[in-house]
């Protein structure tokens, strides 16, 4: 059994758990893509790695007890998802963001991205065009490209400092596609969009029959002045189009054992769906990842209050020290443990950023221009990690730009 050291932290509530995020983890060596995969993606292992985005955190005790008890009930034979699983995520939903959803509408998946591109191959045909706004997560390039379908974008727009939508590009580009992936909140900037924005988004996906799929991966990690809202919520009583994603990976440091949800009212969606899914064989999600699922969601939330409080203090930080830098600003963040750093000041290329971070600061984080039209020149941030190693990586940073 994992044995980890805890102390007492008084959250924004004002209540104590015992909580250490400042414990530094070993995970080299653990197969972890963010630690041991450097050199494949980066040419160096001896990297500061605060790239790809999962935290260097222990999930919440109750996960890992709820795990060791399961672990200790052998055997491990094939599970089906309980229907306490829908009612577990639906009651979350609904405490957190004021979100009513029925349990009729959950189906389940290994992930979000597995989702998008399951949804994809449903519902649209070879050959389809599929709509994001740009920058955005990479692997909706990936997902829409991969399974023949071509990549309509729509720009997002910089105004004081953070992200805008087009609107007049966007209603003329949703009359020529047949579905509309959204990251809700926004990554890799960290914008929440408003419910009036939403809304929208919603109307006019309705209005053109588009799919409006939306990853809502992110929704959790809200910081203190921003609040995110449901697509599906935000849309009112028109809501058939749209399918929500969600999943406890991000938020709890779950991603390794890949149980997500997808969540539609429409029910004809819903089989169609289902059946592409069994074209690919899945059935059901791994006996841990459902009792990682149930335990994160039924008892994660004191734990979620004091990450937050956390990555606060993390965003602070960086914040006091690109306030004092010339060549990096930062957009400022309504979510997520990911900073969008603008380095356009520099006059470097995206290849000459990564290059001059890896050579000369061994420093791994990700170039913009992966994210599309509009992320060349910034670099995203991962703060999911203890407050030594963010000052670590801002002191590397300082070392190659001013």
């Amino acid at each position: 059994m994992l044995h980890l050291s805890y102390h007492r932290i008084e959250n924004w509530k004002g209540s104590v758990c015992m909580i250490d995020f400042d414990r530094e983890t070993q995970r080299t060596g653990s197969h972890s893509v963010k630690w041991d995969m450097m050199n494949e993606l980066f040419g160096k292992s001896d990297l500061l790695p605060m790239w790809v985005a999962d935290m260097d955190f222990a999930p919440p005790e109750s996960v890992m007890t709820s795990l060791t008890k399961r672990l200790e009930q052998p055997p491990y034979g094939y599970t089906f998802v309980p229907p306490s699983t829908a009612r577990t995520i639906a009651g979350w939903l609904e405490k957190r963001h004021g979100w009513k959803t029925n349990a009729s509408w959950y189906l389940y998946s290994i992930g979000v991205v597995p989702s998008i591109a399951t949804a994809i191959r449903a519902l649209t045909a070879p050959g389809d065009h599929i709509l994001t706004m740009t920058p955005v997560y990479t692997p909706f390039f990936g997902m829409i490209e991969q399974n023949g379908r071509t990549v309509v974008t729509n720009h997002l727009i910089e105004q004081n400092g953070r992200y805008e939508i087009d609107w007049e590009d966007l209603s003329q580009k949703l009359s020529d596609v047949k579905m509309f992936l959204l990251c809700s909140p926004h990554n890799p900037s960290g914008r929440v969009w408003s419910s009036d924005e939403l809304k929208r988004l919603s109307d006019l996906c309705a209005e053109h029959d588009v799919v409006l799929v939306s990853d809502e991966i992110h929704s959790d990690l809200i910081y203190r002045h921003a609040r995110h809202v449901p697509t599906a919520k935000a849309a009112g009583d028109e809501h058939d189009h749209i399918i929500t994603l969600v999943a406890p990976s991000k938020t709890f440091n779950l991603a390794g054992l890949q149980a997500s949800a997808i969540i539609c009212s429409n029910e004809e969606t819903r089989e169609k769906i289902k059946e592409e899914q069994g074209r690919q064989g899945f059935f059901t999600l791994s006996t841990f990842g459902i009792t990682a699922m149930e335990a994160a969601y039924s008892e994660g939330e004191e734990w979620l209050e004091s990450l937050i409080d956390y990555l606060t203090g993390n965003l602070e930080l960086v914040r006091n020290t690109v306030t004092e830098m010339d060549q990096i600003n930062m957009m400022e963040p309504d979510s997520t443990y990911l900073l969008w750093l603008d380095a356009r000041k520099t006059g470097l290329s995206d290849e000459e950023i990564k290059k001059k971070l890896v050579d000369e600061a061994g420093l791994a984080l990700e170039p913009g221009d992966k994210y599309g039209k509009g992320g060349e020149g910034f670099i995203r941030m991962n703060i999911a990690c203890p407050r030594s190693m963010v000052e670590e990586g801002l002191r590397r940073l300082q070392m190659v730009f001013k």
